[in-house]
């Protein structure tokens, strides 16, 4: 039987137990994370967009933010009947895409130009998520200035992470 293709875009978050491929194109400064519990073939992925859904007055769906999609996948997947202490993650993406022209580290930015370190600030955010909800971080292909592809399958937990600069990775 073959695995169907789920597509987890921007923003979205998906939970499932049956054996899909979901899998996340274009993370930049976005970051994919996948949870996985291999006991009992439950996992699902998020796209996030953001680290803090408090940072903002209209805060939209709980799949755009570090702080609200990984507690979300978490909650569904005990109602499918996993266990916490079994899950695990795997994240990717959290590029550095842009810089300020002129700039020789954006970091060095005055003021609160938030919007330059976003992939920076994304997987730091989704490993506190993880950490105060006690699942392990098992791999990860984080940061640089590239984008990557995340295709996560549920028959296995099997990461895989492609981009066209570093080719392919498995997690």
């Amino acid at each position: 039987m073959e695995e169907e293709t789920v597509n987890v875009g921007v923003a979205e978050f998906y939970v499932t137990h049956n054996p899909h491929v979901l899998a996340s194109y274009g993370l930049g400064s976005c970051v994919g994370v996948a949870l996985y519990d291999e006991k009992r073939k439950i996992g699902g992925m998020a796209h996030i967009m953001l680290p803090d859904s408090k940072a903002i007055s209209k805060p939209g769906g709980a799949g755009r933010y570090a702080d609200t999609a990984i507690q979300a996948m978490v909650v569904e997947m005990e109602r499918l009947g996993s266990r916490r202490r079994d899950i695990k993650a795997k994240m990717a993406g959290g590029a550095c895409m842009f810089t300020i022209p002129g700039a020789t580290n954006p970091r060095n930015v005055p003021g609160p130009a938030l919007g330059m370190q976003i992939g920076e600030r994304n997987i730091k955010a989704a490993k506190r998520a993880l950490r105060e909800l006690k699942i392990p971080l098992v791999g990860e292909d984080t940061g640089g200035a590239y984008g990557r592809t995340m295709r996560f399958r549920i028959s296995d937990g099997k990461v895989i992470i492609s981009s066209i600069k570093h080719g392919v990775r498995e997690l």
